[in-house]
């Protein structure tokens, strides 16, 4: 599962596991002539590794789980209405997965090369079987997700494992959305990596999704070993937020991931009609510089292996994920007693 997150993001060269409810005083490791040995004194180097272990552990423990409770939603459902369990399926899943069209066949071919050897009418029966196959799947993940969040809202069902947390700090200078929203997703991101801009369509669904109830920070990334002009742009939207411009700056800038050159940097600083020597003078002092290596050393202090990466209420998620990704977090967040967003700094 990790694994296959790493293929949504950007990768670069996460601290202990925390209770739901709030961060807890993890237990010494040894005691010397009284005084304790923590796991806060460990290098960052060991405790990232920590992290990526327990993230891993849940993983497993998630997938191993939802192989015998998934089924187990089933039968009680089916049990509920009267039928069988395989009479469910017929009328909740399949009946509900039409048929590929032709259109959607035909594009499907012409997106796989490794197909082109193969005439069109040779292969279309089985690209037809392999689309229906997936439709069918996700439509079942759909109705299991339903039905266990209702086992959930009916009291019926309590999770018991829980993923390890961070308490990732937003920054109240950028945050969209309601401030006092239950959950805040921040997101460490960089403006150059192309991951990190499919992401950004999927945080404004999600917001749009939850008026109210989630809220974004963004926090600097830049992975300038991969992204030549990714520090420089991070640096140039803060330079814009001094000017009150700064959500309007980070969207031009993941619009235009092609002119993030300095003289790209203020042309779109000309376009939201910033002043030009407070800006220059902005990325000359250095001012803007020490502000992202400030979100650097968070995110780095926090464990982050690539960008994007976002703490959900502290709950770390790796990659450019589907909105359903975010969506079973947050509704987890908010069916949480005494739930409540993250601090901030």
């Amino acid at each position: 599962m990790l694994l296959g997150l790493l293929a949504f993001a950007c990768l670069t060269p996460r601290l202990p596991a925390q209770a739901p409810d709030g961060p807890a005083a993890p237990p010494p490791l040894a005691i010397v002539d009284g005084q304790p040995i923590t796991e806060d004194e460990l290098s960052a180097a060991d405790q990232a590794q920590l992290q990526r272990m327990a993230v891993q552990v849940y993983a497993v423990k998630m997938r191993a789980m939802h192989g015998v409770l998934d089924q187990k939603l089933v039968e009680a459902e089916a049990k509920k209405k009267g039928v069988t369990p395989d009479d469910l399926f017929k009328t909740e899943v399949l009946a509900k997965v039409p048929e590929p069209t032709e259109e959607a066949i035909r594009a499907n071919y012409e997106s796989r090369p490794e197909l082109k050897s193969h005439p069109y009418d040779e292969v279309k029966d089985k690209i037809r079987e392999g689309l229906k196959g997936v439709a069918i799947q996700n439509q079942r993940g759909i109705y299991v997700k339903n039905l266990m969040q209702e086992a959930i809202n009916n009291g019926e069902l309590e999770l018991l494992i829980f993923p390890p947390k961070v308490e990732a700090a937003a920054d109240p200078a950028r945050l969209r959305g309601d401030p006092k929203a239950p959950v805040t997703i921040v997101e460490f991101s960089d403006f150059s990596c192309p991951f990190c801009r499919r992401a950004e369509a999927t945080m404004a669904e999600i917001l749009a999704r939850y008026p109210g109830k989630v809220n974004l920070s963004y926090r600097d990334f830049p992975l300038a070993e991969l992204h030549p002009h990714a520090e420089l742009a991070a640096e140039a939207s803060r330079c814009a937020g001094e000017q009150g411009k700064y959500w309007e700056y980070h969207d031009l800038l993941f619009a235009a991931p092609d002119k993030q050159d300095r003289d790209g940097l203020v042309a779109d600083a000309r376009a939201l009609n910033l002043n030009a020597e407070q800006f220059d003078a902005c990325l000359a002092s250095g001012r803007a510089k020490q502000l992202v290596d400030k979100d650097m050393q968070l995110g780095t202090r926090e464990g982050m292996l690539a960008t994007p990466g976002f703490f959900i209420n502290g709950t770390f998620v790796s990659g450019a994920q589907p909105a359903a990704t975010f969506e079973q977090i947050i509704d987890q967040a908010l069916s949480a007693p005494g739930k409540k967003a993250q601090p901030t700094q």
